[in-house]
């Protein structure tokens, strides 16, 4: 049996809802193993996700991710349970903290110790879903318990990350964790030997424990066009502390610098050219089908055991599908991490 390249891919609504569900359908019948959805200001990502669901019949789907201060526990729960039975079992559940301008901005709550926070929530979230009585924490309380409906003690927690502290977390508490921006280098480096250090805490072996990476794809030839459309896709996450201490952790401190010199003299063109071709070559699959599969497998071989494509603006992304699922090794090429 031959495992395709592309576990997993990414797949958001953009303008339409239509062309994404026929998206997600492409992408099951051409044998990806999973889909996930973004959580922004467009439309809402679990009720996205439910009408993935119904689409399809195989592929799992997947939150990546949903921040945890937009949903009470309880209802982050009972949610996830619902498109667990809908789907007959194929729902991840990805749950990240995000960003003070999207928890203060929109939602009117406060990021304090998220990683205290994370830890608080999502076992919460798992006690309800395996019928227990949830812990009581510092920042939630609840009683609540499901009724009418079974528990989903299967259904897999994963946890966002890129600080060593939130690795280790995700390693000791959840199924798996979602990288966004972390390059191959900063995996093998960083989020393996953290993930191994929660998985060891916990008593736990790092056999089975998935990570989730998402890798902007595209099959091109027209490099610089793709190069040119990340860097305005990424000028946001340049400005973000989680993300700017993690790029700082990859080696690509002068991006930053770069990046601050041109914001302080509101100079957008210069902050988009701060973002090195160096980086983008690392963190990017793309090219000819050989490129792209190729940028691919560097994540896989990192430890990331889902790499899973994500669209670049301005480029064909169902091309990019097509291309990424050819079967390219035996399974036995790839084991799990750790083994």
């Amino acid at each position: 049996m031959l495992r395709r390249v592309g576990a997993g891919c990414f797949i958001s609504t953009g303008r339409s809802l239509e062309q994404a569900i026929e998206r997600v359908k492409l992408a099951e019948s051409l044998g990806y193993e999973s889909v996930y959805t973004t959580h922004v200001a467009g439309r809402e990502s679990l009720t996205v996700l439910t009408a993935y669901a119904l689409a399809t019949s195989r592929i799992r789907i997947g939150s990546g991710v949903v921040p945890i201060y937009t949903r009470t526990p309880a209802t982050m729960a009972q949610t996830a349970a619902t498109i667990d039975e809908l789907s007959g079992g194929r729902f991840t559940l990805g749950l990240g903290v995000s960003h003070r301008p999207v928890v203060e901005g929109w939602h009117g709550q406060t990021i304090d110790r998220p990683v205290a926070e994370m830890r608080e929530y999502a076992s919460i979230v798992r006690a309800i879903l395996r019928g227990e009585d949830p812990p009581q924490g510092e920042k939630w309380q609840t009683g609540f318990h499901l009724l009418g409906l079974e528990p989903r003690p299967a259904l897999p927690i994963y946890v966002a990350a890129l600080s060593p502290a939130m690795l280790r977390l995700a390693g000791e508490i959840a199924d798996g964790a979602i990288l966004w921006l972390c390059n191959p280098r900063y995996i093998r480096e960083v989020v393996i030997p953290e993930v191994r250090a929660g998985r060891e805490r916990a008593g736990l072996p790092l056999d089975g424990f998935d990570v989730v990476a998402a890798v902007p794809s595209a099959l091109t030839g027209d490099r610089d066009g793709a190069y040119k459309a990340m860097r305005k896709d990424l000028i946001p996450y340049f400005g973000l502390p989680f993300y700017r201490a993690m790029i700082e952790r990859t080696g690509f401190g002068a991006d930053i610098e770069a990046y601050d010199q041109g914001a302080g003299a509101g100079d957008f063109e210069a902050m988009q050219s701060a973002i090195s071709e160096g980086f983008l070559d690392e963190l990017t699959a793309v090219g000819d089908e050989s490129g792209l599969i190729g940028g691919i497998e560097r994540y896989r071989d990192a430890g990331a055991g889902s790499p899973c494509i994500g669209p670049i603006p301005g480029t064909d992304f169902e091309a990019t599908l097509r291309a990424g699922s050819g079967p390219r090794a035996p399974l036995e090429r790839w084991p799990r991490i750790g083994v």
